[in-house]
């Protein structure tokens, strides 16, 4: 599309903005970067994790310069929060308190769950029990701000859906199709040396809860690495989170569908 329509490619991808996943998110290679331009790809490093709000600025730039040099925006990737903050905007909410962000924090996802839907029972029936990143999140902004996530959501500001018209173009297959390339993705991956790349990070000894350190294959490698599972094992593990995270992606996909704006076109391929 990049080449058939003067475009340029921006990554939406959570794990693609970091240098150190270059192997482990897929990213595109260097070949591939050569036949369009490519922007907030690996251009950042790993000790350093990327929110949604801060990606979506840096979207901002790189769509404003894309239009400049009269280049048409592609946003790829598979990270809806990050579209969606780009599209929406940012919900205003106030610092969060070190102590209760902490204390919250450090709750396994099982507690966290209990403890929301105590304190914010919407947000706790709306989020999966599992989703230990988004309870984190909704558990601290209640008892930080005393308001429910849901509603600091109502007052977004800084989104450009309203200054933009936008096309979203899935790329639809079966069910056993998706998850046929999932696997051999996996396959290619550790092929092209994944567990070195694994053990890269490894060997920074890097906060664990770091994005780049819950990337999808990460911990399985370094299991593997650590002499705590088989190869066999961990290349099972990541292909079966692969495909969890894929069937995420398609139900999310399936809900923009729904509740897109008017405005956005859709085009299926």
């Amino acid at each position: 599309m990049a080449e058939r329509e003067n475009g340029t490619v921006i990554n939406a991808d959570a794990s693609q903005v970091y240098r150190d996943l270059r192997i482990l998110s897929a990213r595109p290679s260097p070949e591939e970067e050569k036949r369009a331009p490519h922007l907030l790809f690996g251009y950042r490093d790993g000790a350093r994790a990327c929110s949604a709000a801060e990606w979506a600025e840096d979207a901002k730039a790189a769509i404003a310069a894309t239009q400049a040099a009269g280049r048409l925006p592609i946003l790829v990737g598979g990270t809806g929060l990050y579209i969606r903050t780009l599209l929406d905007g940012i919900a205003p909410v106030p610092e969060i308190d070190p102590e209760i962000r902490a204390a919250v924090r450090a709750l396994p996802a099982a507690q966290a769950h209990a403890a929301l839907a105590k304190e914010d029972a919407a947000a706790a029936a709306r989020l999966h029990p599992n989703d230990t990143a988004r309870l984190h999140r909704a558990l601290e902004v209640i008892r930080s701000t005393g308001t429910p996530i849901a509603a600091w959501r109502e007052s977004r500001v800084g989104g450009i859906a309203d200054s933009a018209h936008i096309e979203l173009e899935t790329i639809v297959t079966s069910v056993p199709e998706l998850y046929a390339r999932c696997d051999a993705r996996v396959d290619r991956m550790i092929e092209m040396g994944a567990a070195a790349e694994a053990a890269a990070l490894r060997d920074r000894r890097l906060d664990p809860d770091l994005p780049v350190m819950r990337a999808i294959g990460v911990h399985q490698l370094i299991q593997y690495l650590d002499g705590e599972i088989s190869l066999d094992m961990a290349v099972a593990a990541i292909k079966q989170a692969t495909r969890n995270y894929a069937k995420r992606q398609r139900t999310w996909l399936r809900h923009q569908l729904r509740t897109r704006p008017a405005e956005v076109s859709i085009v299926n391929k």
